[in-house]
């Protein structure tokens, strides 16, 4: 049997491969049901694959992981790699309404805007004029996104972004439609007869708690590239359940399949593949909550977990021990972000004695008078089970007990938002193929700066990075502010992750790219 790797170019390879197909029905299951599917406001992974496919923007991935045309059909960039001119193509929306540049300035205009509570908003803020609106509402007239024309929209840098054509693939720079998010701000994404947007899909069916129903999209300007005509995303929580459903032939694919089956299915299954992920498995510390209010407390905790074992016993996987944030597989000036990088005071098993004479320098020697400490989670069999394991190492290492409680993500999400926590589990994937895609997170102020972390010296680094158009000093200040990050234990880094799922080896065309979205545009069965 055939274990597929790297399925980007596998799904390349069957994309381009002649003979008959067949249109129909096919049924994918996803593990967990986003809170919010509003693709300028929301930062959820989960939200990924309805958003992914059911809108785009002015250009978008293919499956080499290309950059190539969406709505806008070409653009120019100015000699000085400031200003960006596209040029859009006659498209329309779900609903039969054309697409238009402004729909994209109201767009941008609405992410700057902090009533709308938009976790990317920074990601605009590379445009003249972007992060004086977000700090001062009232001023959007000074951002520098016009739209001359229904098809020209420009914007203008304050320094060049090299990564600029890959931001705009994120759904933070999605075109949304004024009329329809004004008319129901709060319950536009949870209607499929309001959910307009722009992609090869519409949603039909909002099945809170069970499914999201999906058909072709007759108004896409590709249509005639789209083969399926229905499409059914259906949750199941449990990786296991979701296998036996695959393997009764219930589904087509599953975005995920239990760790201790990974062995097996990479031996018997056709249909298992591995996908690579720019992604990172951590969990905060809150260093405004005692007693992780002590850095060495935070390092002690890190110290003490063995990532190995983890990975191997625990997952069963093929994922990475991670000692840093930021995960391998990005080059910036020829070099991998991750060469030569410190372990931060980290190594990939427990350093049990350090450890243990962290937390006694802390004042809880041998775990004596640790106060009572919460781990909080969403709920997610295999990530409690992490979760449980790391729980024990903790006791068998350092002598502590720490509580575990998991909740439903719709409740888990908003609760760490408000920082309340003492440990929460968390992570990111890659919204662009960049570290600071990662780094951007833990400045001052970003919305997704869960810890509430603030480090002045950072900050500076992270600016000084984006500021400068040399890419080898860009590089140093990155790394730079990964180190502060890391030296100060404001994570806990667990894993670099892959991801692990099936899709039947009868569809054709499907790829799910490193950034965790799982493509149906070009999906069709082979007759």
């Amino acid at each position: 049997m055939t274990k597929h790797f790297l399925p980007l170019l596998t799904a390349a390879f069957l994309a381009s491969t002649s003979g008959a197909f067949a249109a129909g029905e096919l049924t994918y299951v996803v593990n967990n049901e986003s809170a919010k599917y509003d693709p300028g406001t929301t930062a959820e992974t989960f939200a990924a694959p309805i958003i992914g496919n059911t809108f785009e923007g002015l250009v978008r991935f293919d499956a080499n992981n290309e950059i190539v045309p969406a709505l806008a059909e070409s653009w120019d960039v100015s000699d000085d790699g400031l200003t960006y001119t596209f040029h859009l193509r006659d498209a329309n929306w779900s609903d039969g309404n054309p697409v238009v540049a402004g729909d994209f300035v109201y767009a941008w205009t609405r992410v700057l805007d902090p009533a709308t509570g938009a976790m990317n908003a920074p990601m605009l803020f590379s445009i003249v004029g972007a992060e004086e609106a977000y700090a001062a509402p009232g001023s959007e007239g000074t951002i520098e996104i016009h739209a001359p024309d229904d098809k020209t929209l420009t914007f203008t840098l304050k320094q060049r972004v090299p990564y600029m054509m890959q931001l705009l693939t994120y759904t933070t720079f999605f075109p949304v439609r004024q009329d329809v998010v004004e008319a129901d701000p709060e319950g536009w994404t949870r209607n499929p007869a309001t959910f307009i947007g722009t992609g090869p899909f519409r949603v039909t069916e909002f099945n809170q708690g069970e499914s999201v129903v999906f058909e072709k999209n007759p108004e896409y300007y590709d249509a005639d590239a789209v083969s399926l005509d229905k499409l059914t995303f259906r949750l199941i929580p449990d990786p296991a359940t979701a296998l036996a459903a695959m393997e009764a032939g219930d589904v087509d694919g599953i975005e995920s399949v239990p760790a201790p089956e990974i062995p097996r299915l990479s031996v018997e299954s056709d249909a298992f593949m591995v996908v690579p992920a720019l992604g990172t498995t951590y969990a905060f510390f809150n260093p405004h909550q005692a007693p992780l209010d002590n850095i060495k407390v935070r390092q002690a905790l890190s110290m003490a977990i063995d990532r190995e074992e983890i990975v191997e016993f625990v997952l069963q996987s093929a994922d990475i021990p991670a000692l840093g944030l930021v995960p391998p597989g990005m080059t910036i000036a020829g070099e991998e972000f991750t060469t030569g990088r410190d372990t931060f005071g980290l190594a990939p098993t427990a350093e049990v004695e350090e450890a243990q004479a962290m937390l006694a320098d802390a004042g809880y020697p041998n775990g004596e008078g640790f106060p009572d400490t919460l781990f909080v989670t969403y709920s997610s069999p295999p990530i409690e089970k992490l979760l449980e394991a790391i729980q024990q190492m903790w006791k068998q290492n350092l002598n502590i007990d720490v509580d575990i409680q998991a909740t439903e993500w719709q409740v888990f999400y908003p609760e760490v938002q408000k920082v309340e926590y003492q440990i929460a589990q968390m992570g990111w994937g890659a919204d662009y193929p960049h570290p600071m895609t990662f780094l951007d997170n833990f400045v001052t102020g970003s919305p997704n700066n869960l810890a509430n972390w603030s480090n002045p010296d950072y900050d500076a680094a992270i600016a000084a990075s984006k500021a400068t158009g040399d890419e080898a000093e860009s590089l140093a200040e990155m790394r730079k502010a990964e180190a502060i990050l890391m030296n100060d234990h404001v994570i806990l880094p667990q894993y670099h992750r892959n991801n692990y799922m099936m899709m039947s080896p009868e569809v054709m065309g499907f790829w799910r790219s490193t950034l965790n979205v799982p493509y149906f545009r070009d999906a069709h069965f082979m007759e």
